[in-house]
């Protein structure tokens, strides 16, 4: 294949398919061959000039850059060509692109030097060992090595037995060397390649693009263009000074928000790094993870905000939203674009591009999605990709489309799965753009591309960065706020742009939220009042309630069927498996008598394949579908108790009973209804029952509940889980049971492909909920800044469930709540009908400010009093008054010097207080701003937190359209505890505006 450079050789690669697209450009999928110099080690003298590496790289390829073909004759093969023309190549290993590895990783080796054969030298054989040699070796030309008439190396005999004869090459050593060795030991990284491999992340000094002119930034400037450039070749000199050429890979150069880049080493490696000059931090990609019909009416926004902004048909309009994820179903409804109600916004702030591939045409790109990219480099890297992880933007995981749909699909899209209409969805600002950054694949995600797409974005100029996923542990050698990942979070609100992350699916356990830095807003998940019950209905008229999107077994007239136990239906005779997992939780069709188990209600058991994943619901319909059950009711085993259920669309009529008093309930009827021989076998079977209805909403139930998997905090700044004086989560949305939009081609789970909808839960569900609702208000306030955003989030959530009461949160046993915290929720669940207006907010700064992003100026004009650089540098201020802090490592991480550092890092002016260790008493300020346009008076209350006493001053204040107000919070230790506290002040305002600021606090002593 032709490459672009022309003065390069042509590519080699094997076909493995060909087709035309939609619009029949013929596209091959082909898998490359690699020279030995593009491989990790590069060229070794034993390497010929012919050979080439089958590697595990497969791509996609127009079919007109295919330049002819070629022949890659096996190495034996090719040692027996008496010809060799220019077209003939030859393969002995197989490349692993991932980590350098070779297949086979042994190889016979000849001569003194113990080298394998290069079938380019001349060699000469030894009459009495047989063995090869290299005249060089052995102390001859080649000239004089031609000569030779016959040769004995020095081992088998003297100097006067050695006769001369005939040419020393008359066949090819690579059938019979005298010595196997392990290949790796004739590369020139003979240490690195015994090295695991790791994707590392590199930060370094100098300013990037986006800061290195404080005056403007224009993308397309030569002066621009002219930094990008020495950026790019500052990364390559320093790899080529520091690094053996050949031993590394660079993935990506950052240029726009940070500078750095990412690469390919070995541990040893990044350790040489860390000490090259103009290199402030070196860390290990620790791997990304992965982390609605109902919820626009449950949070109100149809008569609420939506209504202030000209409803469905423009909420959102004008707010590019940036979504890191696993790319977009660019087929689905939720994201078509609609030439009856045309977008009218302007978005020229934004400049996106669409990068087209496998499945993701260039029409994929609508008008609705505006810019589509995908990242890859860091996940080549690591791992092995499949055809199924598509190099291109579209979603082959259904991750990115459920939560792009969820924060800005568009209104009214019907939601049908199995045939069934379960209602309407649309996401929280359904007018919103769409830019998607696919980083995370089927097969791995890693750090380094979420990052590299994070670049772009800002650069891009989306006004929101959606991060569903992320790390899922914290740094390993650095702090929690200065992990490359939060580094860039920092430089992104520094450019104007709202984060938003999810908080993490590890709770209940405290201390597990992934998201750790005040400048990204980290979100919790919780229930709605929307849940889809389930029933199984016996023959004597008692009925248990259970959990699956599934069809009634009444249609059709009869409206009971045969329940029968998966353990009475076993065969009688032949060989099949017997194992309980096979048996009794219905994983093995084989196993079952047809003749017992047709139309019948089948009762499985969840048991220990269940727990260790061995088994799966999917397997259970597969065994249905064969069988033709009736349908099949999957009951909790009393040996391992209650088990978490959630709603599954089933294509197949089917319940989870996931309680032992429910399944207990189940057993006695059946036990009741059955008979046995002395044996224990059943011979009669009397039960009946019938599933029903499991796909009609109901409402009305308590919530929000804070989900159980949601993380917890407190905060902390450390792998060792020291504390910091910050709130994570931030907020609360319902994040549990949420529909969404869906990928058919994923096959992350079994039981969701081909679907277009899914029913989900995670904080990734919960993290659009937030993005969405921040495009509304950023939509009614152009001007507001990230901080100024999050405070209004932050300030008017409630605390509150629909009953009037405490929000409660979900325990570490199933059915086991208590009372929240603001380590469960943050401030609260997000209210955007108050969020619009917050009255008061927390900001940072006092001068004006202008960041030009894509030829467009964003004015934060002195009125509004805050900036994102004023907010930058008061983050810095946080960061550099950290307890026992080196100012050296502020600066490494951020380029920053500690000029201002805070009297204590609570005083950071965040709309919560978090103090982590309080001893005697401690004065904490606070500024608040007016963004409403009249003057409001504001009473001040406390409810200090158990252990402290809190006083305020002022007690009241009067505050007029754009007024600023200081507040001076005392806190004094009365009592010391070994665990938090919390409480909340409450500024009330004379036009109905109401401030909440929470309170967590852990009083250490006394004095």
């Amino acid at each position: 294949m032709r490459p672009s450079d022309t003065g390069k050789p042509p590519y080699v690669a094997k076909i493995e398919g060909i087709e035309a697209d939609s619009r029949n450009n013929v596209k091959v999928r082909v898998r490359w061959y690699y020279r030995p110099e593009e491989a990790l080690g590069g060229r070794r003298q034993f390497h010929g000039a012919k050979e080439l590496f089958l590697s595990d790289h497969y791509d996609v390829q127009s079919a007109h850059t295919i330049e002819g073909k070629c022949t890659v004759h096996s190495f034996k093969n090719y040692t027996k060509l008496e010809n060799v023309g220019a077209e003939d190549y030859y393969c002995r290993f197989e490349y692993k692109a991932a980590t350098g590895g070779f297949t086979p990783d042994r190889v016979a080796v000849y001569c003194k030097c113990e080298m394998p054969y290069n079938p380019d030298d001349l060699m000469v054989q030894c009459e009495g060992c047989k063995d090869w040699y290299h005249p060089a070796c052995v102390g001859m030309t080649i000239e004089e090595a031609k000569k030779l008439d016959h040769f004995v190396c020095s081992e088998c005999g003297s100097d006067d037995d050695i006769k001369r004869s005939q040419n020393g090459f008359s066949s090819s050593p690579a059938a019979d060397g005298k010595a196997i060795s392990n290949l790796c030991d004739y590369l020139v990284v003979y240490v690195a390649m015994l090295e695991e491999r790791s994707v590392y992340l590199v930060l370094m000094e100098g300013e990037p693009v986006a800061f290195h002119d404080p005056r403007k930034l224009e993308l397309n400037s030569e002066i621009s263009q002219a930094h990008a450039k020495r950026l790019l070749d500052s990364h390559d000199q320093l790899l080529q000074t520091t690094l053996e050429i050949g031993s590394y890979r660079k993935l990506y150069s950052f240029k726009h928000i940070v500078n750095g880049f990412a690469v390919h080493i070995t541990p040893s490696q990044a350790e040489k790094l860390k000490g090259a000059p103009g290199v402030k931090m070196v860390e290990r990609d620790r791997g990304a993870k992965l982390m609605t019909t109902y919820t626009p009416q449950f949070l109100g926004l149809p008569q609420g905000v939506w209504t202030q902004e000209g409803g469905d048909k423009n909420a959102g309009e004008g707010i590019v939203i940036g979504f890191v994820d696993t790319g977009i179903n660019p087929l689905h409804p939720s994201f078509a674009n609609d030439p009856l109600n045309p977008f009218t916004s302007n978005v020229s702030h934004f400049s996106g591009a669409c990068e087209t591939g496998p499945r993701f045409p260039p029409s994929s790109c609508n008008g609705k999605i505006v810019s589509a990219r995908f990242f890859s480099a860091g996940a080549q890297a690591v791992a092995t990709l499949t055809p199924m992880d598509f190099l291109s933007p579209v979603d082959a995981v259904g991750h990115g489309s459920h939560v792009a749909s969820t924060a800005a699909g568009n209104a009214g899209v019907p939601v049908v799965t199995n045939g069934f209409y379960y209602g309407q969805a649309s996401g929280m600002a359904p007018r919103a753009r769409i830019a998607v950054y696919k980083a995370v694949y089927p097969t791995v995600g890693t750090m380094t591309d979420v990052v590299a797409a994070m670049d772009q974005a800002i650069m891009d100029g989306v006004d929101i960065l959606t991060l569903s996923v992320g790390p899922d542990e914290p740094p390993e050698d650095t702090l929690t706020f200065l992990s490359v990942f939060d580094v860039f979070m920092l430089f992104a609100q520094r450019a104007g742009v709202f984060v938003v992350q999810a908080a993490g699916n590890n709770g209940p356990a405290l201390s597990t939220v992934v998201s750790y830095s005040p400048w990204a807003v980290g979100v919790a998940a919780c229930s709605t009042d929307r849940n889809f019950p389930g029933s199984l209905l016996f023959g004597n008229g008692q009925k248990v309630g259970g959990e699956g999107l599934s069809a009634p077994t009444f249609r059709g007239g009869l409206f009971l069927h045969k329940l029968v136990l998966a353990q009475d239906a076993v065969k009688a005779n032949g060989t099949f498996p017997r194992s309980p997992q096979c048996i009794e939780e219905c994983q093995c069709p084989e196993s079952l008598d047809p003749n017992v188990v047709l139309g019948s209600i089948v009762i499985c058991t969840f048991s220990a394949g269940f727990y260790n994943d061995t088994s799966t619901i999917t397997s259970i319909i597969n065994t249905a579908r064969a069988l033709g059950f009736k349908g099949f009711a999957l009951v909790a085993n009393p040996n391992y108790g209650d088990f978490i259920a959630e709603p599954v669309a089933f294509s197949v009529s089917g319940i989870m009973i996931p309680k032992v008093a429910d399944a207990q309930i189940i057993s006695h009827y059946y036990e009741q209804q059955i008979h046995r021989d002395k044996r224990g076998f059943v011979t009669d079977i009397r039960a009946r029952a019938a599933i029903g209805e499991g796909r009609v909403a109901a409402f009305g139930g308590r919530a929000p509940l804070v989900s159980r998997f949601s993380s917890r905090g407190p905060d902390f700044i450390d792998i060792n889980k020291n504390l910091a004086d910050v709130l994570k989560p931030d907020i609360l949305a319902p994040g549990h049971q949420i529909w969404a939009a869906w990928s058919p081609i994923s096959a992350l789970d079994p039981l969701l492909t081909g679907y277009n909808f899914a029913l989900l839960s995670g904080t990734s569900m919960a993290t659009p909920h937030v993005v969405g609702i921040a495009a509304l208000i950023k939509q009614l306030n152009p001007l507001w800044t990230p901080s100024t955003i999050s405070s209004a989030l932050s300030t008017t959530a409630t605390k509150y469930d629909n009953y009037g009461e405490l929000v409660l949160a979900e325990g570490y046993d199933i059915n086991s709540f208590y009372p929240s915290t603001h380590f469960d929720l943050g401030a609260g669940l997000v209210n955007p009908i108050h969020a619009i207006d917050p009255g008061l907010v927390f900001t940072s700064g006092d001068h004006s400010f202008h960041l030009k992003i894509n030829n467009i100026i964003h004015l934060l004009t002195s009125c509004m009093k805050c900036n994102p650089e004023a907010e930058f540098e008061d983050y810095i201020s946080f960061l550099c008054s950290l307890p026992n802090i080196n100012p050296t490592t502020i600066k490494i991480a951020t380029g920053q010097q500690c000029n201002q550092p805070l009297s204590h890092p609570a005083n950071l002016n965040l709309p919560s207080v978090t103090i982590s260790a309080l001893r005697g008493s401690l004065k904490v300020q606070r500024s608040v701003k007016n963004v409403g346009s009249k003057p409001e008076t504001y009473l001040c209350s406390v409810i200090s937190p158990n252990g402290t006493i809190v006083n305020l001053s002022p007690t009241w204040f009067a505050i007029a359209p754009q007024g600023t107000q200081n507040i001076d919070i005392q806190f004094r230790v009365t009592q010391a505890r070994d665990v938090f506290s919390f409480g909340e002040i409450v500024l009330t305002g004379s036009l109905n505006h109401i401030v909440r600021i929470p309170l967590s606090i852990l009083p250490v002593s006394v004095s």
